[in-house]
C-alpha cells in the first residue's frame, strides 16, 4: 500500500496533468479529509500507509476533481474567516475577497452597537454568521431566493454560531424589496456580478458546478447593483450604509449608481491583486 507522502506526489502530479490549478494543495485538502486530520498532520505521518477503504475514497475523491468538481464541494466544507463552512452545490462557495467585505463592515461598526443589518443573497451564510459573531449586538436578517442556500446557512449557523439568531428569509431581492417593512443601519450584499457573455468563459469549477444564480445575472452583471441602489432610501434609515462587493472593472459604474439615488462619501477599497473589490456608502435622507 502506498504511504501518505508517495501518494501526495503522485497525485499531485496526476492533477497537474489534468489541468488542476494547485494540484499539491488539492491533494492535501483531499488526502487530509480521507484521513480525517488537518493538511500540516499529513507530514507528521509521512511514511503511514493507507488501508484499502481510505485509499479507495481517495481515488473517488480524485475521479471528481479530474472532472473540475470543486475540491470544497469534495470534501464538503471550506474555511472562510476562521471558521469551518459546509458547503454544497446548492450556493456559492465562500471566496476569500469576500473576506474584505466583511472587514469593512467590522472597521466601520462598533462591536457593541445595537445595528439593523440586511444582507441580500445568503449562500452559505457566511457574512451573516460572521457579522452575527463579531457584532453580537446585531439583528441580522438575510435573504436568499434559494430555499437549499437557506437551508444550508441555517445549518451552518447552529454549527458555528451554537444558536439561531439570524432571520433567514427564502425571498428573491426584488420581492423583498417591494414588501413594506422595517428600514436597516445596513445592507450588504455579495451579488451575483459576472456578466452573461463573461460567464461562459470562468474557470470549469464555476460554469460546471456552482450554482449559476449565484454567479451571474444573466444580463450584464450590474442587475443588482441597479436593484440595491434604487431602493436604499427605502430600505435604508438616515446615515445607512451599503456595502457591496464588486467585480473587476465595475466600481466606476455602480458608484455612478450609488450617488444617481443619494448616497454620498462612496470609496472604493482594493483586494491584495489590486483590484477595486468592496464599495461602500452612506445614504442621504433629506
Amino acid at each position: 500500500m502506498p504511504d501518505v507522502i508517495e501518494l501526495l506526489k503522485k497525485s499531485a502530479d496526476f492533477l497537474e496533468e489534468k489541468g488542476i490549478e494547485s494540484p499539491r494543495l488539492n491533494a492535501e485538502i483531499m488526502l487530509a479529509d480521507v484521513l480525517n486530520c488537518r493538511r500540516l498532520d499529513l507530514y507528521l505521518m509521512f511514511d503511514r500507509p493507507l488501508d484499502e477503504p481510505e485509499l479507495e475514497k481517495f481515488r473517488a475523491y480524485i475521479r471528481r476533481r479530474i472532472k473540475f468538481e470543486p475540491v470544497q464541494y469534495i470534501v464538503g466544507k471550506t474555511w472562510f474567516y476562521g471558521e469551518e463552512f459546509i458547503v454544497n452545490s446548492n450556493a456559492l462557495i465562500p471566496r476569500q475577497e469576500t473576506e474584505f467585505l466583511i472587514e469593512e463592515i467590522l472597521t466601520d461598526t462598533p462591536a457593541d452597537l445595537k445595528v439593523n443589518i440586511l444582507d441580500i443573497g445568503t449562500g452559505t451564510g457566511n457574512i451573516p454568521i460572521i457579522l452575527s459573531k463579531h457584532l453580537p449586538e446585531a439583528v441580522i436578517t438575510s435573504i436568499d431566493i434559494s430555499k437549499a442556500a437557506i437551508s444550508l446557512a441555517e445549518e451552518n449557523e447552529k454549527r458555528i454560531c451554537g444558536k439561531d439568531k439570524i432571520n433567514f428569509v427564502n425571498m428573491g431581492a426584488e420581492e423583498f424589496i417591494s414588501v413594506p417593512g422595517k428600514k436597516f443601519d445596513i445592507i450588504v450584499s455579495n451579488p451575483p456580478y459576472v456578466s452573461v457573455k463573461e460567464f461562459p468563459a470562468l474557470q470549469k469549477e464555476i460554469t460546471g458546478f456552482e450554482p449559476d444564480i449565484a454567479v451571474t445575472d444573466k444580463a450584464d452583471g450590474l442587475s443588482f447593483y441597479r436593484l440595491i441602489t434604487g431602493a436604499g432610501k427605502k430600505l435604508l434609515n438616515p446615515r445607512g450604509k451599503l456595502y457591496f462587493e464588486l467585480g473587476k472593472g465595475q466600481h466606476t459604474q455602480v458608484a455612478g449608481f450609488m450617488s444617481d439615488n443619494g448616497f454620498i462619501d462612496v470609496s472604493v477599497k482594493k483586494d491584495y491583486a489590486g483590484i477595486e473589490r468592496v464599495i461602500k456608502g452612506e445614504i442621504y435622507h433629506v
